[in-house]
């Protein structure tokens, strides 16, 4: 009887023993469950990536909604080309003229090319960024004396990554003028493209592919300007206001963005007028086009329009670059 009780009982302890692992095994199981999207996004391929897509997705929310402010802001460049005391339009009659002329949704006119260009461009800028960011920071921090980035390093960063990124997205950049100033054209004269592949697909057949990067220098100095004025003031305006105020991080963030747009819109406006001008631009009935280069561009226009024609429609021009600081 004494036998047969101590193997009642061991059978007992081995099937708790069982029970034990098991639970255990699923708690395990569970676990590593729960925590693996996590490992996935820490992973070494992921975390390179994320600036990227995080951009890119951030630059194409941005456009969506300021896509009517862009069309606007590159009407109220083409007006009076040509012309010192030429019309002088507000965004508020070039609003008007556009609902006018046909409809409400004219005033998203080259989004997909908008879109693309964010996709391509954004995603590539801010991706930049962040990694050259990330290799300066493990450079100080290998330093002996182990100092942080100061302004230099987030200029030299940040136009570098423009610079980079605005050759990638010109051709975008070039369907979405083409699109936005189809309008200006005679009826008879318009290109009336479907989409920007339509757009991108017609100026190679008939241009050749060289014409998709038409006015990629003026592109690469607004977008090396530009990211001089986003990326490395919103770092030091940033970290300014982390140092001497106790708002919050929110707080911080929407003033900091502010500073950054005003200026990116003061250095980068002048090359993105001079880059719309060379995008539009169609050879004549000589053949020959209105502006040879990006120098000749700023000459003819400073010469027949005016030095302040470069920062016409600044406050539009700001409320469209604000969103994407």
């Amino acid at each position: 009887m004494e036998a047969a009780k101590q193997n009642a009982d061991a059978a007992v302890a081995a099937v708790k023993e069982k029970s034990a692992r098991a639970s255990a095994e699923l708690k395990t199981a569970a676990s590593e469950t729960a925590t693996s999207p996590t490992d996935l996004l820490h992973r070494p391929f992921m975390r390179t990536a994320l600036p990227f897509i995080n951009g890119g997705l951030a630059g194409m929310t941005a456009t969506t909604v300021i896509q009517p402010v862009d069309m606007i802001k590159v009407r109220l460049q083409l007006a009076g080309e040509g012309v010192k005391t030429g019309p002088r339009p507000t965004p508020f009659a070039i609003t008007r003229n556009i609902i006018a002329g046909g409809k409400a949704l004219d005033l998203y006119t080259g989004l997909s090319a908008g879109l693309l260009r964010q996709a391509v461009y954004t995603t590539a800028r801010l991706g930049f960024f962040d990694t050259f960011m990330r290799s300066l920071e493990s450079r100080a921090k290998a330093q002996p004396e182990a100092r942080g980035i100061g302004f230099r390093e987030r200029a030299l960063a940040g136009l570098t990554a423009g610079g980079m990124a605005a050759m990638i997205g010109n051709p975008a950049d070039l369907a979405l003028i083409r699109m936005q100033s189809d309008g200006l054209k005679p009826l008879s004269q318009r290109s009336h493209y479907r989409s920007v592949i339509d757009a991108l697909i017609r100026i190679a057949k008939t241009e050749g592919i060289g014409a998709l990067w038409a006015g990629a220098l003026p592109t690469v100095a607004r977008a090396m300007a530009l990211n001089f004025g986003q990326l490395a003031f919103f770092s030091e305006a940033k970290q300014q206001l982390k140092m001497r105020t106790k708002w919050s991080s929110r707080t911080q963030t929407l003033t900091a963005s502010a500073v950054a747009g005003f200026f990116a819109s003061f250095f980068s406006l002048p090359f993105d007028f001079v880059k719309t001008r060379l995008q539009k631009q169609h050879p004549g009935k000589d053949g020959r086009l209105p502006y040879r280069s990006m120098l000749d561009c700023f000459k003819k226009v400073a010469a027949q329009e005016g030095l302040l024609r470069f920062y016409r429609g600044f406050g539009t021009y700001y409320v469209r670059i604000a969103p994407h600081a």
